[in-house]
């Protein structure tokens, strides 16, 4: 069995609760530690895109950029063990944008362990085919560490659809807890819940996250362009991917994920027009789950922070941009569903 154990430095700072409009991220105090949450990253300029006046001008995305930059700045300030991208690495599914998504993921490369989930806009056709993707993000790429625990092999002969890291876990521990993240594709296939199930079970002993690119949303596929903003979110009944074989975030959450008593969070993205959603819903098993939908473009990226002594982890929304908290959006007004107070017990 694979862990990876995480040694951040001892810094001291008492104060854990960070005040609106902050001037800057405060450290993170002792004995807390936090993972890092990646919303969709699609906003690329230049060759590669459809922007046909900058089809001479280089392939550049500042907000995925400035994102990985701040991370990397904050690993020991904030302690962070872990990084997840929630999907649609990429706008178009083509190599200038796969080779810039792969030079800015690169920064986090041997510094924190990572995983991502693949989104529909990083698929062919929403086909499920994501061979670009393992072009880019191959399980070669990870091999080397102890923290990444495999993936799902895809067919035989057929690694391009869901095979080679499009659905993969990773092992980390933290403050004496372990964990196990697993990270999956967009409307993910029957065999792949399959393996997904087998893995949790498999490590049942740690605390388990999953990273899928839908989950929250329009509940139903909206009809009309307004539906994407005001009709009523949760769970989502519809997909996007791997047509008759897909499944719906609800279907996900029936056959895999509610079956996991040792499972806590889900992170998603995907709705740009939902922006910011969570909801806390209890699994077969008596267990709370917390599902978190970010999808920011260029308000921010999330940062948890978990504090073990108080069986809580504090929801921050941070815009490396802008340098500050992300308190409201033209979206998402609200406040707290940007920066936000989750329960749970780590503590007995």
């Amino acid at each position: 069995m694979k862990l990876h154990t995480i040694c951040v430095p001892m810094l001291l700072l008492t104060a854990s609760v960070l005040p609106a409009n902050a001037e800057g991220l405060p450290p993170a105090p002792n004995g807390t530690f936090s993972i890092a949450v990646i919303p969709d990253t699609q906003h690329y300029k230049g060759r590669g895109t459809n922007r046909k006046t900058q089809a001479e001008a280089p392939t550049t995305n500042p907000v995925f950029e400035s994102i990985t930059d701040c991370i990397v700045d904050e690993l020991e300030r904030q302690r962070i063990v872990f990084v997840s991208h929630v999907g649609d690495i990429v706008d178009i599914n083509n190599d200038e944008q796969w080779a810039l998504a792969q030079s800015c993921m690169n920064k986090l490369h041997g510094k924190v362990p990572y995983g991502i989930s693949v989104g529909n806009h990083d698929m062919t056709g929403k086909t499920g085919n994501s061979a670009l993707f393992q072009k880019y993000f191959p399980q070669s790429r990870f091999a080397e560490f102890d923290w990444y625990g495999g993936c799902y092999p895809g067919e035989t002969g057929k690694p391009e659809v869901s095979g080679n890291n499009a659905n993969s876990y990773q092992l980390f521990s933290a403050r004496g807890m372990n964990f196990i993240i697993v990270h999956l594709e967009c409307n993910a296939p029957d065999p792949v819940l399959d393996w997904a199930s087998e893995v949790l079970k498999q490590h049942a002993d740690r605390r388990a996250i999953i990273t899928t690119h839908m989950d929250l949303g329009p509940r139903e596929h909206p009809k009309a362009p307004r539906d994407y903003f005001d009709a009523p979110k949760g769970r989502m009944v519809w997909k996007k991917c791997h047509g008759a074989n897909g499944n719906t975030s609800q279907q996900m959450w029936e056959k895999c994920f509610s079956k996991h008593k040792n499972l806590f969070l889900i992170c998603c993205g995907d709705q740009s027009r939902t922006q910011a959603l969570h909801q806390s819903v209890k699994g077969q098993h008596g267990n709370t789950v917390h599902e978190l939908l970010s999808d920011y473009g260029a308000e921010g990226f999330r940062l948890m922070r978990f504090i073990p002594d108080q069986n809580k982890i504090e929801v921050r929304t941070w815009n490396p941009v802008k340098q500050k908290y992300c308190e409201q959006t033209k979206i998402v007004p609200a406040r707290d569903q940007h920066q936000f107070t989750l329960d749970y017990p780590m503590t007995h």
